[in-house]
């Protein structure tokens, strides 16, 4: 076999590296979480999830977090979570947002102006690493925004499980409140060699 051929993935079940592999897409209009419970962790060791045209209902302070499950979404685990971000608001301002005792990956996308009408629209990407090497902690990097016309705000930041075990679902949640949201996940699997 010519080595171009398997390089570049052109015969049957050789992996193409570098090649993002869709999983699984979900839009969700007015729910208060939304799971990806088949996310193919023995296949890929870094996946990528984009978020778009995302948005809420409720108050202020606002925010949706982000679990981890051992045992494929049945239940979702509420410690050993921290992270850093770093956060640039509307008003210019910046800050550093950081926590070594978490119960939660934190989902920096917010919705500002939640009160007016049109809402704000936000979105991001995560990368996850990890999620099913039980040899090793789980963690993720992203990058958020959210705005309302001119008036934008960011997030940047990483986030670590801090225990090695198989992951193999995720969800964002509401806190248990009764906010909703509005938005498109796409996850995705990176090939590797």
């Amino acid at each position: 076999m010519p080595i171009g051929q398997a390089k570049f993935g052109l015969l049957g079940g050789v992996v193409d590296p570098g090649k993002l592999e869709l999983i699984e897409t979900q839009t969700v209009t007015g729910v208060n979480s939304v799971e990806f419970t088949n996310i193919k962790e023995d296949i890929y060791n870094v996946h990528f999830l984009t978020i778009n045209n995302f948005n809420q209902n409720g108050g202020d302070n606002f925010g949706m977090r982000f679990l981890l499950s051992n045992d494929g979404g049945t239940s979702y685990e509420t410690s050993n979570y921290q992270m850093a971000y770093f956060e640039i608001t509307p008003d210019g301002n910046t800050s550093e947002n950081r926590s070594t005792s978490r119960a939660h990956f934190q989902n920096t996308i917010v919705s500002l102006d939640r009160d007016t009408s049109p809402r704000s629209v936000g979105g991001g990407y995560y990368y996850l690493y990890n999620l099913g090497d039980s040899s090793k902690y789980s963690f993720q990097t992203n990058h958020t925004m959210s705005g309302a016309g001119a008036v934008i705000g960011a997030s940047f930041g990483s986030a670590v499980y801090t225990v090695a075990e198989t992951i193999n679902a995720f969800k964002f949640d509401d806190f248990g409140s009764s906010y909703s949201l509005w938005a498109t996940f796409s996850l995705y699997g990176i090939a590797e060699s």
